[in-house]
């Protein structure tokens, strides 16, 4: 009943938001929601199943679950004050789609059903399109639309690729058509191999897709460039790791079918591609916001790298999915602070954001660190381990090629975040009353504090359910 009602309580929740006049109420049924989803999150332990093992708690699902609930937890508290000061924008609607989008994403990660996980991934996409959305110009359309188009395109081919993969159950030795993931890893051993092939490669483009992987990245900057920064976190860190999930279940499959090379030269190709892209649009980049969206393009191809990879990169590649969610809280909420400060986004509008607006220039700089790799940062622990791995492959090409892109992304990252943060305060600064606050900068302090823990000393609980995920993906080689 608990998995159930981890799905089932931000929909109520968003029905009280809905018939809530629009107000202050709204934003704090989505944060108390948020609060007791994170509770239960917590509460659930790997083998809970439901609806006949429909709905599932496994290593994986676990690890996503809990990472998405934390990031949820602390952009629903920031949202609070946010909306209160966005009292031009109506909260009714956007505090709905929010908890919609938990839901859905909450569906993903105990989703054991290739079919539910699709059903589930489409909810999340409708409903982002719409927070993307919230700000109600031009740009803000524009960038939904390219939103729901390209992410159409990447949930068709998602689709057909499930249909592919029935195909190949229903012509597997055993005949059984299921898309339990349960059944399809029992009986990969006599799946078509050519149909699951296929299939493979098109939920990849597919939810490849959901994740920025390039080339299928080209939303990104234009969703998370005009998105509230709230909105770019949970892009950033939850739909993109529930796309990530998706993906693992059916690689998991592959890895049982015999197939698990052909996939991970998938992932290395894919990995490789997306990290020279971000490297590549980053440099000069002069617009705060969509440079984040090319950090967020670099650390997905870090994560499929990482699987790519195998061995102790597997291990890597999931301890990251936690460092860099974490690290993106800070890297959004403090740009989105810096936006409302000066009413820009572009180095050319905003300079002196330290003196500006101090904790939240600060936070900016420090996740810039931290999102780099740097030292003592938890995705500095999580990058070393895959490099390790990658060496440890005797990819050395790629292991090169990883360290080269690192550098250049450091660089041109560095020269759009120093030109916010440091300097006179630009003249757009004194055309707002925009001021850091306590509820205004919380969140952030606690996702830094987080990453910074992580850097160094991973808490026992969550070595543990790293660990189990990582043996859990490896194990059906």
């Amino acid at each position: 009943m608990l998995l159930l009602a981890l799905i089932v309580l931000p929909l109520f929740a968003a029905l009280a938001a809905f018939v809530t006049p629009p107000g202050k109420a709204a934003p704090l049924i989505v944060a108390g929601a948020a609060v007791l989803h994170l509770i239960g999150s917590l509460a659930v332990r790997s083998g809970d199943a439901t609806l006949g093992g429909w709905f599932a708690v496994d290593a994986l699902g676990h690890l996503i679950l809990d990472v998405v609930s934390v990031l949820f937890t602390l952009c629903s508290l920031y949202g609070v004050e946010y909306l209160r000061i966005r009292k031009e924008r109506a909260n009714r609607v956007f505090c709905v789609c929010l908890l919609t989008f938990l839901s859905m994403t909450t569906a993903i990660t105990l989703a054991q059903h290739l079919a539910v996980v699709w059903v589930a991934v489409e909810g999340a996409t409708l409903s982002t399109a719409i927070l993307i959305y919230f700000n109600q110009n031009a740009r803000s359309l524009e960038a939904a639309w390219k939103y729901l188009m390209i992410g159409s395109v990447g949930i068709a081919l998602a689709l057909l690729g499930s249909l592919f993969v029935a195909y190949a159950a229903l012509h597997s030795a055993s005949g059984d058509e299921s898309l339990l993931f349960g059944a399809l890893l029992e009986h990969a051993g006599g799946l078509s191999r050519p149909w699951l092939r296929a299939g493979f490669v098109l939920l990849l483009v597919g939810y490849g897709t959901k994740m920025g992987l390039a080339p299928m990245h080209t939303w990104k900057p234009d969703a998370y460039g005009e998105a509230p920064g709230m909105i770019g976190a949970l892009l950033a860190g939850g739909m993109t790791n529930c796309a990530f999930l998706a993906l693992l279940r059916v690689y998991r499959v592959m890895q049982a079918a015999g197939e698990g090379a052909f996939a991970r030269e998938l992932f290395l190709a894919l990995g490789m591609l997306s990290m020279g892209v971000a490297a590549v649009f980053m440099a000069g980049q002069r617009d705060f916001k969509r440079m984040l969206a090319y950090s967020s393009v670099e650390h997905m191809g870090i994560l499929v790298l990482g699987v790519g990879a195998g061995g102790i990169a597997v291990f890597g590649a999931l301890l990251h999915v936690i460092n860099n969610s974490l690290t993106k809280v800070v890297l959004f909420l403090s740009a989105g602070n810096i936006h409302r400060a000066y009413g820009s986004k572009t180095i050319d509008g905003v300079s002196g954001a330290l003196r500006r607006v101090p904790l939240s220039g600060f936070l900016f700089l420090a996740g810039f660190l931290a999102i780099t790799g740097s030292p003592p940062f938890g995705p500095f622990i999580s990058e070393f381990t895959i490099l390790v791995g990658v060496t440890t492959a005797h990819l050395f090409v790629t292991a090169a090629l990883f360290l080269v892109f690192l550098i250049v992304i450091f660089i041109g990252m560095g020269a759009t975040v120093l030109a916010v943060v440091q300097g006179p305060v630009s003249p757009a600064g004194g055309t707002t009353d925009f001021r850091d606050s306590f509820w205004r900068t919380a969140p952030m302090l606690a996702a830094l504090a987080m990453v910074v823990i992580m850097g160094v000393w991973i808490p026992g609980a969550v070595y543990d359910l790293v660990l189990a995920a990582a043996k859990a993906l490896e194990g059906a080689s």
